[in-house]
């Protein structure tokens, strides 16, 4: 039988990098980015897997959402083993205190980072709610939500709330026959766009600068195809959804 994957932010970082691997494997995806991905489709297309691309700005995530569960539903759910939304998508603000952080800037992180995978997340349940294979949901977090920083409370926020999110819709499905099963991962420290960022603010505005730099000086940062292999790893375990709230580094 098939697989199914739905990956947002596909088209770059580690969501590219697990999306990648996930075609190679010859699961059907989605991938839902800003850009298409032509990479991706290459990918896919050696691999004789099926692939469809939105390019959707997941700043507006409501119309998003909408589309999705029209799409699912009109999916072959019985052909698939598993279905599974990975909620990889992410912003970062300018890192410094909260109220140097433009009002926009701040609303487009918010929505990006907590309401996109939730008002996805509630998308992909209503619509898959009787298929019969194994259903998934994969929120990847971050250890900045676990873990306070200044110069960094919304991107912090944002991953407290999906880890949150998880525990929530954990116990929901829970109660119900073959619930979904829901884990918020910590990646681990990844070579990114992101952590480029980090190391390159101003240390009188992000005081844990030297922290980032010295990680990346230290060649302690895992490049996204070994952080996506960790990923999928993570999400194979049998026991998936045992712990809500994870880190791949997890024995």
């Amino acid at each position: 039988m098939k697989h199914l994957a739905i990956v947002t932010g596909s088209s770059r970082g580690l969501g590219l990098a697990i999306a990648g691997e996930l075609v190679d494997r010859g699961h059907v995806l989605l991938g839902i980015a800003r850009r298409a991905s032509d990479a991706l489709a290459g990918r896919a297309a050696a691999a004789g897997t099926s692939i469809e691309q939105w390019q959707a700005d997941l700043s507006d995530p409501l119309p998003v959402a909408v589309r999705l569960e029209a799409w699912l539903g009109a999916q072959p759910g019985a052909e698939f083993a598993s279905v599974t939304l990975i909620n990889n998508a992410a912003l970062l603000a300018r890192p410094g205190p909260l109220q140097d952080v433009a009002p926009d800037e701040l609303q487009a992180v918010l929505r990006v980072g907590l309401e996109a995978p939730m008002q996805l997340s509630a998308a992909f349940l209503r619509a898959s709610a009787r298929w019969p294979g194994a259903r998934r949901i994969l929120h990847v977090s971050s250890g900045l939500g676990r873990r306070a920083m200044a110069g960094q409370a919304a991107y912090c926020a944002v991953k407290a709330g999906l880890d949150h999110h998880a525990r929530c819709v954990a116990l929901d499905e829970a109660r119900r026959p073959g619930g979904a099963r829901v884990v918020s991962l910590a990646p681990g420290v990844v070579a990114t766009d992101m952590q480029v960022a980090l190391r390159g603010a101003d240390e009188r505005s992000f005081p844990d600068v030297a922290m980032f730099r010295a990680l990346h000086d230290g060649g302690t940062l895992s490049s996204p195809r070994e952080a996506a292999l960790r990923v999928l790893g993570y999400l194979a375990r049998a026991d998936f959804g045992h712990n809500v709230v994870a880190d791949v580094r997890d024995a």
